[in-house]
C-alpha cells in the first residue's frame, strides 16, 4: 500500500515537471518572439528616395510606407473617396516630409503589409520615432488604443506616454472623418 501510494506520487512529480519545463519552454518562446521584433533590423532609407503622400505615410523606391503607432488628418486621395482635405491634412503632411528631408538617417522597423498592399512599420528619423514627432505637434492621434502594439510594446509605451504629454489634436479623428467624408466605389 506504501509502496503503492509512493509510486503514484513519484509519477505525478514527474508529470507536473514535465509540464512545468514545457510551460517554461512555451513562455520563454512567447517572449523571444517579442524579443526578436523588437532587436530586429532597423532597414536605412535613401532620403533621396522619399516622396510625400500625406501626415502618415510617404513612398520609398517601389514601397508605400505607413507609420505604425498614428493617425494623421487626410489630404485629397480620390482614387480612395477623398475629395477635401481634412483640417491640418496638409500641415500634417508637410511636417513629415520635412522631417523626412531634414534628417540625417532615416530607419524603418517592417512589421507587415495592411490590406490596402501599405508596409506598416515603425519609421525613425535621426533614431527617434517620427510617429512621436506628429503626436507632439498635434498633428496626429495615436492608434495604438485600437489595433495593439503590434509585437513592439516598448515603442508602443513610447508612443503613448507622448500622447499624455502633448497636447490633444485640434481635429477631428481621422477615422471618424474618413466614415462622413469617403465616398465608397
Amino acid at each position: 500500500m506504501i509502496y503503492h501510494r509512493n509510486y503514484i506520487l513519484t509519477i505525478g512529480f514527474i508529470i507536473l515537471f514535465v509540464l512545468l519545463l514545457s510551460f517554461k519552454n512555451w513562455d520563454s518562446k512567447q517572449g523571444a518572439e517579442k524579443e526578436d521584433k523588437e532587436k530586429a533590423t532597423l532597414i536605412k532609407l535613401d532620403k533621396l528616395a522619399i516622396r510625400p503622400d500625406d501626415g502618415d505615410t510617404f513612398f520609398y523606391k517601389d514601397l508605400t510606407i505607413r507609420i505604425l503607432g498614428i493617425d494623421a488628418p487626410e489630404i485629397i486621395h480620390k482614387e480612395h473617396g477623398i475629395f477635401k482635405d481634412q483640417p491640418y491634412g496638409r500641415k500634417a503632411a508637410e511636417m513629415t516630409i520635412n522631417i523626412l528631408r531634414k534628417a540625417k538617417i532615416i530607419e524603418y522597423l517592417p512589421f507587415q503589409d495592411d490590406k490596402y498592399g501599405r508596409l506598416l512599420a515603425h519609421v525613425f528619423v535621426d533614431g527617434e520615432l517620427l510617429s512621436i514627432h506628429l503626436i507632439r505637434a498635434g498633428l496626429a492621434y495615436e492608434n495604438i488604443s485600437y489595433y495593439g502594439d503590434n509585437g513592439f510594446p516598448d515603442l508602443a509605451e513610447k508612443i503613448l506616454k507622448a500622447v499624455g504629454e502633448s497636447p490633444r489634436p485640434p481635429f477631428e479623428v481621422p477615422y471618424r472623418w474618413r466614415r462622413r467624408h469617403q465616398i465608397k466605389k
